[in-house]
């Protein structure tokens, strides 16, 4: 295992891949160094000296520069580095040429998903009950307590039963130092329904705020509908708010045209009391939910697949293996016909020139610059910037700059042209990648994802994060090998062999893609849905990095 790396040829940094010590001499990119100070894995220092004002380069791309003058050896830290990122304007390049990687192992794979009548394949096939605005929260969450405990979905409150057995013990008579420690683990039911789920959302928008916020929930709502994954859905509505009824099915048609799955609507000022309300909603439901049953998982080409690319709570390590291995998964995707998407345009800056120039339509580029333009001029307009972007926890694994983070997060995104530019709530409908505006929020970014069509969202971290969506699976993939052994509740596919220099990338994309097939064709479960983790939060366009 080497000790230390750079990632392009032209970088002047080093990337230290295990601990190093002060005084220990290094031959990176056949320049010797000899550390200055200790060096902690994921964290870089500099291959030559630095003079005050100096660029410093990653993945062949500006990341930042000097503050003051830095000696060979020396690390990168936020007291001796400046975010800079390199410049972008129009295409610089002809036609973009793409040399597609062999996906002759997979040509003739498939996935066991629910056909849709538009031509959609879901990897799920899920009723969705969501609220209009949320002064139907309450009711939604009566609904769903009334349906998880008739259907087998209620888990035995495991901490709940572990809370009761230490107070037991402790009444018994038992000692603190005396008291055994149970297990947690709660235990499922058997489920009525062997082919549908149902899940629920609730949020706090649908009012208030601006008329603006209340249109792009029904857009983002009208994306979950279209999305392959929804097989109907129950909708529930005051009746007074921001977010009409009649907005929602004016999204749908610009969405899908005519929706061809049922949507059950139910407004709770017209219909008066709360309890016709909810046992009309129900009833309603329930027979939605047997006809839903009915539908089962039938093989679908790969084609069939879009995936989302997500990271959160990044590490120096994760633009290293895991975000170039879902950038080889999204290639392979792409090369057999299936769609991705590319996100969390605040964690792009930097790459911009790169991304422009992988377009072939003049109209994609100019919407991309409009976007990346936009989004920074609204953040610096309230005192912030791109630059504010990296998190404590990203500046302590590594990630000194926004530059440097972007660098690393858009290798989610291969090498493969860009085929559409989409922004928040547009749905993904070209063959190829996609770049999709969403903040570099984990959370508000995965719910675009989904409301712009993934049907499995792949998400890297090397920090370690629970996120998970109510109706796509999201699959955790780890950067390094210690956050997946001590967090292996979270961490679905393990990238450290990468950075141990146990497998290629191309391995371990090739891995990753048989897991998704396996996550999509119902054989296994990710974590977070294991976990029952299904977050969603609109992102009402203020400024969010």
């Amino acid at each position: 295992m080497n000790q230390a790396i750079t990632i392009n040829d032209t970088d002047n940094l080093g990337v230290a891949l295990t601990d190093l010590d002060a005084g220990t001499t290094l031959l990176v990119n056949d320049t010797e160094v000899t550390l200055q100070q200790s060096i902690q894995a994921k964290h870089k220092f500099a291959l030559h000296d630095f003079a005050k004002g100096e660029e410093m380069y990653m993945y062949g791309l500006v990341v930042g520069t000097a503050k003051h003058d830095i000696k060979q050896g020396e690390a990168i830290t936020v007291e001796n580095t400046a975010h800079k990122a390199t410049e972008f304007s129009g295409k610089t390049n002809g036609a973009f040429q793409w040399t597609a990687p062999d996906v002759s192992k997979f040509s003739n794979r498939t996935f066991n998903g629910y056909h849709r009548a538009d031509g959609q394949v879901g990897t799920d096939n899920v009723w969705l009950v969501f609220p209009l605005v949320f002064c139907e929260n309450r009711n939604i969450l009566t609904i769903k307590k009334a349906f998880e405990k008739a259907l087998g979905y209620e888990q035995s409150n495991a901490y709940s039963d572990f809370a009761s057995s230490l107070v037991n013990q402790y009444i018994s008579g038992a000692s603190f130092d005396e008291i055994k420690l149970a297990s947690s683990n709660g235990q499922a039911k058997n489920h009525v329904f062997e082919n549908v789920k149902i899940k629920f959302i609730t949020h706090q928008a649908g009012c208030g705020g601006t008329r603006e916020d209340s249109d792009t929930l029904c857009r983002l709502l009208a994306g979950y509908l279209k999305n392959p994954n929804v097989a109907g859905a129950t909708v529930l509505s005051l009746g007074c708010q921001n977010a009409q009824v009649s907005t929602l099915q004016s999204a749908i048609a610009d969405a899908s045209g005519t929706l061809t799955k049922p949507l059950l609507i139910f407004d709770q000022q017209e219909t008066g009391k709360e309890t016709d309300l909810i046992e009309g909603a129900i009833k309603e439901t329930f027979k939605g939910l047997i006809e839903a049953n009915k539908i089962e998982r039938q093989p679908a080409p790969l084609s069939k697949l879009t995936i989302g690319l997500e990271c959160g709570g990044s590490d120096g390590f994760s633009g290293i293996s895991a975000n170039p291995t879902l950038g080889h998964v999204s290639d392979m995707i792409t090369a057999l016909g299936g769609k991705a998407i590319l996100s969390e345009f605040p964690e792009l800056c930097g790459v911009e020139q790169e991304l422009i120039n992988r377009t072939n339509d003049p109209a994609h580029a100019e919407k991309f610059i409009k976007l990346m333009r936009t989004y920074a001029k609204a953040a610096e307009d309230v005192g912030s910037g791109f630059d504010m972007n990296p998190s404590p926890g990203n500046i302590k694994d590594g990630l000194i700059t926004d530059a440097m983070k972007s660098a690393g997060a858009a290798k989610k995104g291969g090498t493969s042209p860009v085929v559409d530019v989409l922004d928040y709530t547009e749905y993904a409908n070209e063959p190829g990648l996609s770049l999709l505006c969403t903040p570099g929020n984990d959370v508000e970014s995965t719910t675009g994802l989904v409301g712009s069509g993934a049907n499995v969202v792949l998400f890297t971290t090397g920090l370690g994060t629970p996120t998970g969506n109510p109706i796509a699976p999201i699959l955790k993939v780890s950067s390094n090998s210690k956050l997946a052994e001590r967090m292996p509740d979270i961490i679905d596919i393990n990238t450290g062999e990468v950075i141990e220099g146990k497998k290629s990338i191309t391995q371990m994309g090739e891995e990753m893609l048989d897991q998704v097939i396996k996550i999509a064709s119902g054989e296994i479960q990710s974590k977070a849905v294991l976990m029952n983790q299904e977050d969603f939060i609109p992102w009402k366009r203020g400024v969010s990095l």
